[in-house]
């Protein structure tokens, strides 16, 4: 990407108004796992399951999951970027780090606090890290079917 066009889309990132639900309404947030790949390593047993389970259960009973799940090691990865108009694939993760992405979460709540409560409460808080990102607009629509060809 050139720097003129990296200037006018940082440019036009900056000048987006902040997102602040109106009194009464809820906001979605991203809940974004990073671990090791320590963890990625051992995150299949009975323990850990259960935990991610109950926690599930607890964001569904309370009405804020829009979505989420957890993902396959990097090792599983395949990036892709396009460059002079020709696709490039590489497998393996986009950087290398000492965490990776491990699983997303959707919620939708009242406001930055109660996304941090929930982030809290993630099992995976205890060993790794939840950062909790507010979403950017309505770029898509969650919860519908494709429409009919």
């Amino acid at each position: 990407m050139n720097r003129a066009l990296e200037r006018q889309i940082y440019e036009a990132g900056r000048n987006l108004p902040a997102v602040t639900p109106k009194k009464g309404q809820t906001m979605k947030y991203a809940l974004l796992v990073h671990q090791s790949q320590e963890y990625f390593d051992r995150r299949d047993n009975a323990t850990s399951l259960a935990a991610g389970k109950a926690y599930g259960e607890a964001l569904h009973a309370a009405g804020v999951l829009v979505g989420g799940a957890g993902l396959e090691s990097p090792q599983a990865a395949t990036t892709v970027s396009v460059r002079n108009g020709k696709r490039q694939v590489q497998d393996g993760p986009y950087a290398e780090t000492k965490e990776f992405l491990a699983g997303i979460g959707i919620i939708d709540v009242s406001d930055l606090d109660a996304a941090l409560e929930w982030a809290a409460r993630h099992p995976a808080a205890a060993y790794a890290s939840v950062e909790v990102r507010p979403l950017l607009g309505s770029h898509f629509v969650v919860g519908r079917t494709k429409p009919s060809s």
